[in-house]
C-alpha cells in the first residue's frame, strides 16, 4: 500500500513539475518579444524598491476614512488642503493622512503618560481624557498653518520671478505661464497655473470671481486681480518704471511683513499653550510631594478642599487655554476657510420640539438684545447662526448644572468616606507616619466608625449620651476603662465626626451655586465673543493700512473708480466687511450718500479719512489726487506699519503671558503654598494647645 502511494505521488510530482516547467518556457518567450522589452524599458526605474511612505500615507487614508472619530477630523484637515491644493487629490490625501499621522504620533504617547500620573484621581484623569481633544485641534492647527507659511514664503520667490518673465515677454499671461512650470514650488505652481486659465478663458472676469473664492490667502487674490486689471486695461509707466511691477513690488512688502507678524507671534505663543496645560499634570505630582513630606496636609489634598482647589484649577486651565487659542488664531489672515460641513447644533435644531424651546430663548429680531448679538457676532467674525449660539449657550448651561450637582454630591461622598477611613491622629507636622502609628491611628478609626455608623442619621445625639455609650461598652469595650478626660476626648472626636457625616447632605445653596455657575455657563458664549471681537479690535490698524496698500496699487490703473476700489476693499476686508458691503450695495442709489453711511457705521478715524478721500473722488478730483499722499508718503506709512505690528504683537504677548502662566501662579500658590502655610500653622496652634494642657 506504501509503495503504490509513493508511485503515485511522484508521478503526480513528475507531472507538476513538467507543466511548470511548460508553463516557463512559454512565458520566457513572450517575455523576449519587442512588445513587452519596451514595457520594461519604461518601466524601469519606477517601480518603488523600498519601503514607499507615500503608499503609506494613502493606504493610511483609506483606513482613517473608515474610523468615524478619526474621519471627522481628516476631512477638516482635507477642507483646508484643498484649497492650498488645487485639483491634486494625491498631494491632499497624502498631507491630510501625514498630519493626522503625526498628531496620533503626538496624542497616544501623551495619554500614555496622563493615565500613567493621573490613573488614581479619576477626575483628572477623565477631564484630561477630554481636553485631549482640544489640543487635537491645536497640532492640527499648527501643521495646517506650516504649510499655508510655506505656501506664502513661496510666494515671494514666485514674485520674483515674474518680474523678470514680465520684461521678457512684456504680457501678464505669458510670464505668470513661463514661472509656472517651475516644479521646485509645487504648491505655488499650482496657484499659478490656475491663475493663468482664469487670464485666459473666455470670461475671466466670473472666472476670477470663482477663484476669489477659492484663493488661499489675500494676497494672491491681489495679483490675480492685479493681472487681470493689468491684462485688460494695459500696463502703464510711473515714473519710469512699470505700474504692474510696482504693484507687484507692493504685495511683497505686504507678505514680507504677514510673514515677519507670523513669526513672531508663533514665537511668542509657542509655548504658553504647553504652559497653561502644564498644571494639569503638574496636580497629582505636587499632591504625592507634599503628603509624602508633610503628613498634616495629607487630609487637606484627599478632602473636599483639595478636590475644589483641584476643580478650580482644572477650570482655570481650561478657559485659559481656550483664550490662548483664540488670542492667537486672532493673528492669522486665513480667513478663506469655511466650515462647510453639517454642524451638531444645526442638526438638533431640525428636532422640532427642540427647535421650539431653542425658539423660545431667542429674542426677537428688532429688539435691542437680537441687535446687540447680532453685533457682537459680526464684529467676532464668528460664522455661528444665531439659533447654534443658542444652543451651545443652552446645552452648557444644563451641562454645567448637571455636572455642579455631580460634583458636589462627590463632594459630599469624599468628606464622608475620608471620616471612615482617615488615620485617626493628631497633626504630624514633617514626614508621615511609620507602619506602627498608622495602624494604631486606624484601629482608632475602625473604633469610631462603630459609633459613626450606629449614630449616623442621628441628629440629636449629644454629648453626655455619647459618653454614657462609651461607659457602658454598648457598641464596644475600647472606653469602660478610660479616664475623665481621655473619655471627654474621645467623645468629642467621635461626636464631631458624627455630626459632620449627618450633615453631608445636599443644602439649598448649594443648589443655589449650582444654578448661579449654569448661569455663568449660559453667559460664557457671548463673553468669548466679546473677547475675540476685542482682540480683532486691536488688528484694525493693521486692516486699514491693507486696505491703504490696495488703493495705492489701483488708483494709477486707468478706468478704475471708486466704486470698483470699494469692491476691493470689500474682498479683502475683515474687521469692516459688513459695512463696506452695505456701502456697495447702496452706492447705485448714490455714491456720497452710500460712503456717508459708511462713514458714520464705523468709528475708527484712519478708516473714516479713506472714505473721506474716495468721497472727494466720487465728483470733486480724480483718484490719483485723492490719495496723492499715499503714493508721496509710502516709505512713511511702510515704517508705520512695521510698527503697528510691533505693538499688536507686544500687546497680545503681553496679554498672552498673563492668561497663559494664571494656571501656573494658582496651581504653586492656591494648591501648594496656601495649603502648606494655612495647615502647618493650624497644627502648630494645636500642637502648643495641647503642649499647654499638658
Amino acid at each position: 500500500m506504501s509503495n503504490q502511494f509513493f508511485l503515485y505521488f511522484a508521478v503526480g510530482a513528475a507531472v507538476i513539475f513538467g507543466v511548470i516547467v511548460i508553463a516557463y518556457m512559454a512565458l520566457r518567450k513572450k517575455m523576449s518579444s519587442s512588445t513587452i522589452k519596451e514595457i520594461q524599458q519604461l518601466r524601469e526605474g519606477t517601480e518603488e524598491k523600498k519601503f514607499s511612505s507615500e503608499v503609506l500615507y494613502q493606504k493610511l487614508y483609506v483606513i482613517y476614512l473608515k474610523i468615524p472619530f478619526l474621519k471627522r477630523y481628516l476631512l477638516k484637515i482635507r477642507r483646508r488642503l484643498e484649497i492650498i491644493n488645487i485639483d491634486d487629490e494625491y498631494l491632499t490625501r497624502k498631507q491630510a493622512s501625514k498630519i493626522l499621522t503625526n498628531t496620533l504620533l503626538i496624542i497616544i504617547p501623551i495619554t500614555l503618560v496622563i493615565i500613567i500620573l493621573t490613573r488614581n484621581n479619576y477626575l483628572i484623569l477623565c477631564f484630561l481624557l477630554i481636553f485631549e481633544v482640544f489640543m487635537v485641534d491645536t497640532f492640527i492647527g499648527g501643521m495646517v498653518d506650516k504649510i499655508d507659511n510655506k505656501l506664502l514664503k513661496e510666494q515671494i520667490n514666485f514674485f520674483s520671478e515674474i518680474r523678470h518673465a514680465y520684461h521678457e515677454f512684456n504680457m501678464v499671461e505669458e510670464a505668470i505661464y513661463q514661472v509656472a512650470q517651475d516644479d521646485e514650488a509645487p504648491e505655488m505652481s499650482r496657484q499659478a497655473e490656475k491663475i493663468y486659465e482664469v487670464l485666459i478663458s473666455d470670461d475671466p472676469e466670473s472666472e476670477l470671481e470663482k477663484y476669489y473664492d477659492v484663493a488661499p490667502n489675500s494676497y494672491l487674490k491681489e495679483f490675480a486681480g492685479v493681472s487681470y486689471l493689468t491684462k485688460e486695461f494695459g500696463d502703464r509707466t510711473v515714473n519710469g518704471s512699470s505700474l504692474y511691477l510696482k504693484n507687484l513690488n507692493n504685495i511683497t512688502q505686504e507678505m514680507q511683513l504677514e510673514i515677519l507678524k507670523r513669526d513672531k507671534l508663533d514665537y511668542v505663543f509657542q509655548s504658553l499653550s504647553i504652559i497653561s496645560i502644564l498644571p494639569i499634570l503638574a496636580l497629582e505630582p505636587i499632591k504625592n510631594w507634599a503628603v509624602s513630606q508633610f503628613g498634616f496636609t495629607e487630609a487637606f489634598y484627599n478632602g473636599r478642599n483639595g478636590m475644589i482647589v483641584q476643580i478650580l484649577v482644572l477650570l482655570l486651565t481650561f478657559v485659559c487655554y481656550l483664550l490662548i487659542r483664540k488670542l492667537k488664531d486672532n493673528g492669522s489672515t486665513n480667513v478663506n476657510t469655511k466650515n462647510t460641513e453639517n454642524p451638531w447644533q444645526a442638526r438638533i435644531y431640525k428636532v422640532g420640539f427642540i427647535k421650539k424651546i431653542v425658539d423660545l430663548f431667542i429674542p426677537k429680531q428688532g429688539t435691542k438684545e437680537y441687535r446687540k448679538l447680532k453685533n457682537e457676532l459680526k464684529d467676532a467674525a464668528s460664522k455661528d447662526k444665531m439659533e447654534w449660539v443658542y444652543i451651545n449657550r443652552i446645552a452648557l448651561c444644563i451641562s454645567v448644572f448637571i455636572v455642579s450637582i455631580v460634583v458636589i454630591a462627590q463632594l459630599h461622598r469624599i468628606t464622608i468616606n475620608n471620616v471612615f477611613t482617615d488615620p485617626t491622629t493628631d497633626y504630624n507636622i514633617i514626614g508621615q507616619m511609620n507602619d506602627r502609628t498608622r495602624q494604631t491611628a486606624m484601629q482608632l478609626t475602625e473604633s469610631d466608625n462603630k459609633y459613626i455608623n450606629y449614630y449616623r442619621g442621628n441628629n440629636s445625639v449629644t454629648l453626655d449620651e455619647l459618653k454614657k455609650v462609651m461607659t457602658r461598652g454598648i457598641i464596644n469595650k475600647d472606653y469602660i476603662e478610660s479616664t475623665d478626660k481621655e473619655l471627654d476626648a474621645a467623645a468629642e472626636r467621635i461626636l464631631g465626626k458624627i455630626k459632620t457625616v449627618n450633615s453631608e447632605n445636599m443644602q439649598w445653596f448649594e443648589i443655589l451655586i449650582a444654578m448661579v455657575l449654569a448661569v455663568i455657563a449660559y453667559n460664557a458664549p457671548v463673553w468669548m465673543l466679546k473677547f475675540q471681537s476685542k482682540m480683532r479690535q486691536m488688528e484694525m490698524e493693521d486692516e486699514v493700512m491693507q486696505f491703504q496698500t490696495i488703493i495705492l496699487m489701483l488708483m494709477k490703473i486707468e478706468r478704475v473708480n471708486v466704486e470698483i476700489i470699494l469692491e476691493w476693499l470689500e474682498r479683502y476686508s475683515n474687521i469692516f466687511k459688513e459695512p463696506i458691503s452695505r456701502c456697495v450695495n447702496n452706492y447705485e442709489s448714490g455714491p456720497w450718500e452710500a460712503l456717508e453711511q459708511l462713514k458714520e457705521e464705523v468709528s475708527y478715524q484712519q478708516f473714516i479719512q479713506i472714505i473721506e478721500s474716495l468721497q472727494a473722488a466720487v465728483e470733486k478730483i480724480p483718484i490719483a489726487d485723492a490719495f496723492d499722499e499715499l503714493d508721496t508718503e509710502r516709505d512713511y506709512y511702510q515704517a508705520r506699519r512695521k510698527e503697528s505690528n510691533e505693538r499688536l504683537i507686544s500687546k497680545k504677548g503681553m496679554i498672552g503671558k498673563g492668561i497663559g502662566f494664571a494656571p501656573m501662579v494658582i496651581l504653586f500658590v492656591g494648591y501648594l503654598i496656601v495649603p502648606l502655610v494655612f495647615i502647618g500653622l493650624t497644627s502648630m496652634n494645636s500642637s502648643f494647645n495641647s503642649i499647654s494642657t499638658l
